[in-house]
């Protein structure tokens, strides 16, 4: 996936919706402030979620960090690979490093969040 096609959230996480269905993961630009990835928690599928309901964590040697759902909706698949494959972050963070699949409750909601062009400026501005 292009990264100019998905919407972001303040807090790192991307979505990509088709029809009903999201699919997020963390973004580039927090993966390379993380550094060096050496665990991720999957949330559970068939959980309830709201926007901003912390659904994981991603620990790095720096720091462990929650993961929050982007959008309202139900948690349906989790990239179950993911785990044991943590360089799929920094190779392909908008593809293969996908977290988990959510059904949306709101289709239209992702569009409140930032176009990669915002994100890049919210990164940019908040990096100093």
């Amino acid at each position: 996936m292009s990264p100019e096609q998905l919407r972001f959230s303040p807090t790192h996480e991307w979505v990509s919706v088709d029809g009903n269905i999201a699919t997020i993961g963390i973004s580039d630009f927090a993966v390379r402030l993380l550094t060096d990835i050496v665990f991720i928690s999957l949330p559970e599928t068939g959980r309830v979620v709201k926007q901003s309901d912390s659904i994981g964590e991603i620990e790095s040697v720096k720091a462990v960090n929650d993961i929050y759902s982007p959008v309202d909706g139900t948690i349906i698949e989790t990239n179950t690979d993911l785990p044991d494959n943590l360089q799929w972050l920094s190779e392909d963070a908008y593809g293969k490093a996908w977290i988990a699949k959510i059904r949306v409750t709101n289709p239209e909601k992702p569009e409140s969040l930032m176009s990669h062009a915002s994100y890049v400026a919210h990164c940019e501005h908040n990096s100093h």
